[in-house]
C-alpha cells in the first residue's frame, strides 16, 4: 500500500550558484559517493532527498549524509539508507521506496513513492 508520495523540482542554475557561493554546502548535502557528480546529477539527487522527506512525511530523523542515491547496472536509481535515516523510514512502516529522477533544460526533478509491506 502507498503510504507517501514526494516530489521535488530543482533549478539547476540556481543550485549551482548556491553550491559555488557556499562551498561547504556540497559536504552537508552529499555523501562521498555523490560529491564528484556533475551539477545536473547533484541537483537531481538533492531533489530526491527532498522528495524522500516529503514521502516519509517528516525531515526529522533523516540526514542528507545517511541518504545516498545510487544506480544499478541498468541505470535505475534507488536509495541506500543508513543510520537513523534507515531507522526512521522503517519506523514509519515503509518497506519499499521507489525513485524516479529526470532532468531537462535547466530543471531536475525527483519523484518518490513510499510503500508499506
Amino acid at each position: 500500500m502507498i503510504v507517501g508520495i514526494g516530489v521535488d523540482l530543482v533549478d539547476v542554475a540556481r543550485f549551482e550558484t548556491a553550491i559555488t557561493n557556499t562551498p561547504k554546502l556540497k559536504d552537508r548535502l552529499f555523501t562521498e559517493g555523490e560529491k564528484n557528480l556533475n551539477s545536473y546529477s547533484l541537483a537531481a539527487r538533492f531533489a530526491a532527498k527532498e522528495a524522500l522527506m516529503k514521502a516519509v512525511g517528516q525531515a526529522q530523523g533523516l540526514s542528507f549524509q545517511e541518504v545516498q542515491v545510487v544506480k544499478d547496472e541498468f541505470g535505475k536509481p534507488s536509495f541506500e539508507l543508513s543510520g537513523e535515516s534507515s531507522e526512521t523510514v522503517s519506523k514509519k512502516g515503509i518497506a519499499t521506496l521507489h525513485l524516479s529522477l529526470s532532468h531537462d533544460g535547466n530543471m531536475a526533478i525527483a519523484y518518490v513513492i513510499a510503500e508499506s509491506s
